[in-house]
């Protein structure tokens, strides 16, 4: 069966060449003879945990992709993060003067830690499941095969391209401005910048990414007077429990607007919360104690910055009205900034569409940024042209099952090696 569907692909590719160019074809060829060994390094990469709390794993996922890069001809190296607690990103450059400067931006990790019972590439037919298989691992068997097509069509030389691939996209350490840094340099240095996130389809139809929302964090802390439970409402107060519900209840009914939302992620409240990590919470109580302590932790995400300093500021004024007997304090972390749909956007996908007709298919429209989470390309964006979305089609991502339809990432390829190829030899050019 995958003999036919290649055929197809073979002969379509013929079909084309009559509105390609002769380079183009060989892109194409080179892209469709590849396929087989792009599923193959899937699997392998796969099959390596490399969850984000998993440096080891990361870095090994690195190790696979370093020399792959090299054999391309670029330079890579390995810029550690131990201080913000993270394996690191590896960093792969080629120096040239021909087209725009393009900065490639994916990530080597993964939800899925090495205690997870989800861990290994299981294919059935055209699909396959695997830990990150589509988030983003399938993204960069795609970079790597197109990027591989262009060297063998000999359209890689001379061109400015920065492959640059994050060990903690799914939870970026801490300061942010030390475990993004090194991104929002090459930004600076960069013509455009294209992110290898899953691809989205909007009504059945394939969508490019040229706005996204932010994501950021928030802690809300609560506290009241320790007392027997007879004295509840009364001179006692109403205790951490209640003040920490009347504020969540608040926020469910007050904040709502378009393009946001806001979600409690985890609660706990006794006479006392111990937070362990960030990532868990334990309460210890008695039925009939007032509870003296409670803690709720969750996101708000929002497509402007301005929307989220708004919002922000609601929040914290629904906080300060407290219930008599209790307190409540509520802090704003660090996370993702949003991305703003920029002319360099548009721009960036009416080039992409361009490769769309080339090939025959439909043009690709903006995708909602409601319904898109966060991702590195925000870092990056304030600085460059950017455009997500070209990575693999699937489904499931961060959840035990998540899949990737193995007959789409051919098809994504062709899409990617000539978009590259437009913007490095195309009439954009610095």
């Amino acid at each position: 069966m995958r003999r036919f569907a290649l055929v197809g692909i073979l002969i379509a590719t013929r079909l084309l060449g009559q509105s390609l160019t002769r380079e183009q074809s060989r892109i194409l060829d080179a892209v469709n003879a590849d396929a087989a060994n792009s599923v193959a390094l899937l699997e392998q990469l796969v099959n390596i945990n490399s969850g984000t709390l998993n440096p080891p794993g990361v870095r090994r996922v690195a190790d696979v992709l370093g020399p792959r890069f090299e054999e391309l001809g670029f330079a890579c190296r390995f810029i550690p993060m131990d201080p913000v607690q993270r394996a690191g990103h590896l960093v792969c450059e080629r120096k040239g003067s021909h087209g725009k400067r393009v900065l490639i931006i994916g990530h080597m990790d993964t939800v899925f830690e090495p205690d997870s019972p989800f861990q290994k590439f299981v294919r059935s037919g055209d699909t396959a499941t695997g830990p990150g298989v589509a988030d983003m691992k399938g993204g960069l068997v795609i970079i790597l095969s197109a990027l591989k097509a262009l060297r063998d069509a000999g359209a890689l030389d001379d061109t400015a391209i920065t492959a640059f691939l994050t060990g903690d996209e799914e939870r970026h350490g801490s300061p942010v401005s030390v475990a993004r840094g090194d991104l929002i340099e090459a930004a600076k240095h960069s013509d455009a910048a294209l992110e290898f996130e899953g691809g989205v389809r909007a009504q059945g139809h394939d969508a490019a990414t040229i706005a996204r929302r932010s994501s950021y964090s928030w802690v809300l802390k609560t506290a009241g007077r320790e007392a027997h439970s007879s004295g509840i409402f009364g001179g006692a107060g109403f205790g951490a429990i209640y003040e920490l519900a009347r504020i969540l209840d608040r926020f469910r009914q007050e904040l709502r607007e378009d393009g946001l939302t806001y979600n409690v992620g985890l609660v706990a409240g006794g006479s006392s919360v111990t937070e362990q990590s960030g990532a868990s919470l334990t309460a210890t109580g008695k039925n009939n104690i007032i509870p003296a302590a409670a803690q709720a932790s969750g996101d708000v995400r929002t497509v402007t910055e301005e929307q989220y300093e708004r919002v922000k500021k609601r929040m914290e004024t629904i906080v300060a009205e407290h219930l008599p007997g209790t307190t409540a304090e509520i802090e704003f972390g660090e996370g993702y900034p949003s991305m703003p749909p920029t002319e360099g956007n548009k721009d960036l996908l009416r080039t992409l569409n361009q490769v769309n007709r080339s090939l025959g298919l439909a043009n690709m429209e903006p995708f909602d940024p409601a319904l898109r989470g966060a991702g590195n390309l925000s870092f990056a964006a304030p600085y460059v042209a950017s455009i997500s979305g070209l990575g693999a089609y699937g489904s499931g991502s961060h959840a035990p099952g998540e899949a990737i339809e193995l007959k789409s990432q051919t098809y994504q390829t062709r899409r990617v090696a000539l978009y590259l190829y437009e913007l490095t030899h195309g009439t954009g050019v610095r």
